[in-house]
């Protein structure tokens, strides 16, 4: 959901880079999974709120700046159960990674490792025998079926 940067004041508010599709997108959730040395703890967010493409935010205890710098650098989980329903059509990205990728012809381009935003559209990175970048719009994308675990593209091969 998020990644925690440099503190923010003196007051322990941590400034976040969002990892979703709205920055505001993180103030619907009262508590965050926050991870630390590769397990995930609890923590109460005591205030939050948007500031340009980001947000800067206070958790329950962390009241200096000292106490908000041991955060810097850690990932912001939610539970899946906490997520609102993807609508038709729509998708988490956490969702298409790792799904195969195949073009029209049933050839097989790769897997997708990585989604990028790119301001016009997001954009699958899907890796095979080479990196390719492929643009997840309707011209491109002709299904997405993640219980079979694969997207089908109009996307030739030699591209």
């Amino acid at each position: 959901m998020g990644r925690i940067g440099a503190p923010f004041g003196v007051k322990g508010w941590v400034k976040v880079q969002p990892l979703t599709a709205q920055a505001r997108s993180l103030l619907d959730f009262p508590v965050w999974w926050v991870e630390r040395d590769g397990e995930w703890h609890r923590h109460e967010v005591a205030a939050a709120k948007v500031q340009l493409s980001s947000v800067v935010a206070q958790l329950a205890g962390c009241e200096d700046r000292e106490a908000a710098a041991a955060f810097r650098g850690r990932s912001i989980a939610v539970p899946r159960s906490e997520l609102p329903r993807a609508r038709a059509g729509e998708h988490y990205w956490v969702d298409l990674i790792g799904l195969a990728v195949v073009n029209g012809n049933a050839q097989e381009l790769g897997r997708i490792t990585a989604i990028l935003q790119t301001g016009a559209n997001d954009v699958l990175v899907v890796e095979g025998e080479r990196e390719r970048l492929i643009p997840f719009i309707a011209g491109v994308i002709r299904e997405v079926d993640v219980p079979a675990g694969t997207v089908r593209v109009e996307w030739e091969s030699d591209y």
